[in-house]
C-alpha cells in the first residue's frame, strides 16, 4: 500500500540536496517488499515512539515503522506546461505522486546561483504553482469542449459533466488551482478519470542556511512561505538541506549530538515525513508480539477487514473479527495480558473504523 510524496521545485532551490539526504538516511528498502523501488525513489521511516515501547513489552526481536515514499521529480523552469526544460517529465512524473513537497529555497549563497537571480520565495511558489496551472488549464479545456459537445444529445449526466469542467475551466482562467474547489460525491465521480496537477495537496519546505536555523522563526524568507501556505490551509516544514546531508553521513548517536548543538529534537527529515503523512490524511495500526512490532499504514475512516488486507489479502477475505484495544490504553499497563484481564481489549466485527494507534490481533479463516 504506498503512498508516494513528490520532491518539486526551481534548479538550486535544494531539492537534490534534500533527496540525497533522504536515500542516504532513509529507510531499507528491503523492509518494505511490496515497494517498488525506482532510482528516483527514496524510503523515509515516519517516526513513532510507540513502537518502541510496544517491542520492549513483547520482546520483539525487530521494530518495522511505516514509511512513505519520496520521489525526486525532473526539475521544473518556467514554461514547463509549453514543453521548457524537462517540463514534459515534470508534468508526467508530478501526475503519478499522491502529494507535492514543494522545496522553497529561502537562504542567501553567493556561491549558489539562483535560476531567476534573486531569492525570492513568493516569486518561486508562483512560478511552479502557474506551470501546474496552465497545464491543468489546457486538460480542462479538452474535457469541457468533449463534455460540451456529448451535452448536446440532452442527457443530464453529460450535461452536468460540462457543467463541472466549465466551473473548473473558469477557476483556473484566474490563475487559482483546482485545490480548494469543493465537490460533490456526485461530480468527484465524474471527475475521476482527470487527474488535475494543482488539485494534489501541498506541503512547503523553506530551505534556510545552518546559520539561519536558530533564528528560523522570524526569518522573513521562512514567514513569507508561512503566510501562503496559511492562505492555502497548507502546512510549512523548515529544513536545512545542508544540515541534514550532514546529518545523513553520521551514525545515530552522532546526529542526535549534532542535533542538540543546533537545539533541535529531531531531523528535518523526520518532521518531513511525518507532516507528510498528516497531508496524505494516513493514521497507523500497530502490530506486536516477539517476532516483531509493526507500524501499518491506512487512510483515515478504513474499516477492520480493509486494514487487514494491508497485511495480506487472505487477511480481508477471511475476515473474523479483531481484537483491539488503542496504545492510548494500553501503555499504562505491563502486557497485552494484564490489559485483557482487566477487559480493556474489543472484539470488534466488519464494521469498526480503525482509529489511529489501535494494536490489532486479527483473527481470520484461512
Amino acid at each position: 500500500m504506498g503512498f508516494s510524496i513528490g520532491i518539486v521545485g526551481l534548479p538550486n532551490v535544494g531539492k537534490s540536496t534534500l533527496f540525497n539526504a533522504i536515500t542516504n538516511a532513509g529507510a531499507e528498502a528491503s523492509n518494505y517488499p511490496f515497494c517498488t523501488i525506482d532510482p528516483n525513489v527514496g524510503i523515509v521511516e515516519v517516526p513513532d515512539e510507540r513502537l518502541g515501547a510496544l517491542a520492549e513489552m513483547h520482546q520483539s526481536k525487530k521494530i518495522i515503522p511505516t514509511a512513505i515514499e519520496m520521489v525526486d521529480i525532473a526539475g521544473l523552469v518556467k514554461g514547463a506546461s509549453q514543453g521548457e526544460g524537462l517540463g514534459n517529465k515534470f508534468l508526467a512524473n508530478i501526475r503519478e505522486v499522491d502529494a507535492i513537497a514543494h522545496v522553497v529555497r529561502c537562504f542567501e549563497d553567493p556561491n549558489i546561483v539562483h535560476v531567476s537571480g534573486s531569492v525570492d520565495p513568493k516569486r518561486d511558489i508562483e512560478i511552479i504553482e502557474l506551470e501546474l496551472i496552465y497545464a491543468d488549464l489546457s486538460t480542462a479545456e479538452k474535457r469541457l469542449d468533449s463534455a460540451q459537445k456529448k451535452a448536446k444529445s440532452g442527457k443530464a449526466e453529460d450535461k452536468k459533466e460540462a457543467l463541472l469542467f466549465q466551473r473548473i475551466q473558469e477557476r483556473l482562467a484566474t490563475g487559482q488551482p483546482v485545490r480548494g474547489l469543493e465537490f460533490s460525491d456526485e461530480e468527484k465521480e465524474l471527475k475521476k478519470t482527470v487527474q488535475f496537477l494543482s488539485e494534489k495537496p501541498v506541503l512547503y519546505v523553506a530551505n534556510i542556511g545552518e546559520n539561519q536555523i536558530r533564528t528560523s522563526s522570524t526569518d522573513p524568507y521562512v514567514q513569507t512561505v508561512r503566510d501562503i501556505a496559511a492562505a492555502e490551509n497548507a502546512e510549512v516544514v523548515v529544513i536545512s538541506t545542508k544540515l541534514e546531508s550532514e546529518l545523513a553521513e553520521l551514525a545515530l548517536n552522532e546526529r542526535k549530538e549534532l542535533l542538540r548543538e543546533y537545539g533541535l529534537k529531531e531531523s528535518g527529515i523526520e518532521l518531513l515525513a511525518r507532516q507528510a503523512y498528516k497531508l496524505l490524511g494516513l493514521i497507523t495500526y500497530l502490530t506486536s508480539g516477539e517476532p516483531e512490532t509493526r507500524a501499518w499504514t491506512i487512510r483515515v475512516g478504513t474499516k477492520a477487514p480493509q486494514a487487514a488486507g494491508v497485511i495480506h489479502t487472505d487477511f480481508e477475505k477471511g475476515f473474523i473479527k479483531a481484537e483491539i484495544i488503542n496504545y492510548t490504553q494500553l501503555k499504562d499497563f505491563k502486557s497485552l495480558s494484564e490489559a485483557k484481564e482487566k477487559g480493556l481489549v474489543r472484539q470488534e466485527g466488519k464494521e469498526y473504523i480503525m482509529q489511529d494507534g489501535d494494536v490489532v490481533l486479527f483473527k481470520f479463516n484461512n
